[in-house]
């Protein structure tokens, strides 16, 4: 099932299109994340239609779980940026049929793409020979296919990089590397163990560099999403899922899933609108939103700064505030120098995969 979910999987003809596949936006190459730049990838039958989210690594998924309220009420897990998916098989499943996506019309339309494809003898011998008369159980089964290729091929959690070894006892981390480390862990300094845990589990398990939570982190709105540019239009993530059943939640609204940051070196696009092209931006903005804000966001006619503008003014109360390095005023010192900021990102690169001594 799982080799057959291989296939699925990197099969272009399954779209509307026909040059669209899963790995078109989750490229091996990449960690499974998007091959670009791009603030949201192009879909649909033209392939000319912009999605209105990065699309993110699926590496390492396999450890998260259903959406759910922890004891302490900390909305946590779910799978895509807001939750929406309760499992891989799930996720697997809606990008068939989003219209910005492979935009197909139905199942059935999947399923017949599928029945011309050169493995649909493969995808019978397993299911059944009738299985493909059956729209629904057989995009079922498509589904449940790529769950099995994400849970069984070693690519997706191959704890194969330089911090893997570290902690094994297998590698050192040079100076930089550890001066990166020991700032990420610093609750007073980096603090993205807050979010991104780096230590091993009670268990022994090597860290997935996420907890899985969802945070409002007041990036500034990215003027590259066609969807910005409606001023009237906001994505508010986690309250405003498909389905509407956190509707009334407005306390969630802005708030998105916390990503791995395993294999984070890789990318070249980051947050959920793809606003910053480089860790560099990332970490100069996590500690310079609140000191420098005049940095990150425009000024209102007043002169004013426009602080946490991708979201409606009545919601910007919702933005992380307190933790650090975000509990900072203008005119404190950043959590870290410039050249702090380029020790963390010396740490960040040893999460890459495919670490060779």
């Amino acid at each position: 099932m799982a080799a057959l979910g291989q296939k699925i999987f990197n099969d272009p003809s399954l779209s509307a299109s026909g040059r669209q596949s899963c790995a078109s936006c989750h490229a091996t190459a990449f960690a499974d994340a998007q091959p670009n730049a791009l603030a949201a990838q192009l879909g649909g039958p033209g392939l000319d239609r912009q999605g209105g989210r990065l699309s993110p690594t699926i590496r390492y998924l396999a450890g998260n779980k259903a959406f759910f309220f922890a004891a302490d009420g900390t909305p946590t897990g779910g799978f895509f940026w807001d939750g929406r998916a309760s499992s891989l098989q799930d996720q697997a499943g809606k990008p068939f049929l989003n219209p910005v996506e492979m935009a197909n019309a139905s199942k059935a339309e999947v399923v017949g793409r599928l029945a011309g494809a050169s493995y649909a003898g493969e995808f019978r011998k397993l299911f059944g020979d009738a299985i493909l008369g059956d729209a629904d159980g057989a995009f079922q089964r498509i589904t449940l296919a790529l769950q099995q290729y994400q849970v069984e091929d070693p690519q997706f959690h191959a704890y194969s990089s330089k911090y893997d070894a570290f902690l094994l006892g297998k590698a050192k981390l040079d100076e930089q590397e550890l001066r990166g480390l020991a700032l990420f862990n610093n609750k007073a300094k980096g603090n993205c163990i807050a979010c991104h845990p780096s230590g091993r589990g009670a268990d022994g398990s090597l860290p997935l560099f996420t907890d899985f939570t969802f945070d409002s982190l007041g990036v500034p709105r990215n003027p590259e999403l066609g969807q910005n540019v409606d001023p009237a239009f906001y994505d508010l993530g986690l309250c405003a899922r498909e389905g509407g059943d956190l509707a009334t939640r407005t306390d969630l609204c802005g708030k998105f899933k916390v990503p791995t940051l395993r294999n984070v070196a890789l990318r070249q696009a980051f947050f959920h609108n793809g606003r910053f092209k480089t860790l560099k931006d990332v970490l100069a903005f996590y500690v310079q939103r609140d000191t420098n804000p005049e940095k990150w966001y425009p000024l209102n006619a007043d002169g004013s700064v426009d602080k946490f503008n991708d979201l409606p003014p009545r919601l910007r109360g919702n933005v992380n505030v307190t933790e650090v390095p975000y509990n900072r005023k203008p005119g404190d010192a950043p959590a870290l120098s410039d050249a702090e900021i380029d020790d963390v990102i010396a740490f960040l690169k040893t999460l890459t995969d495919g670490y060779q001594p």
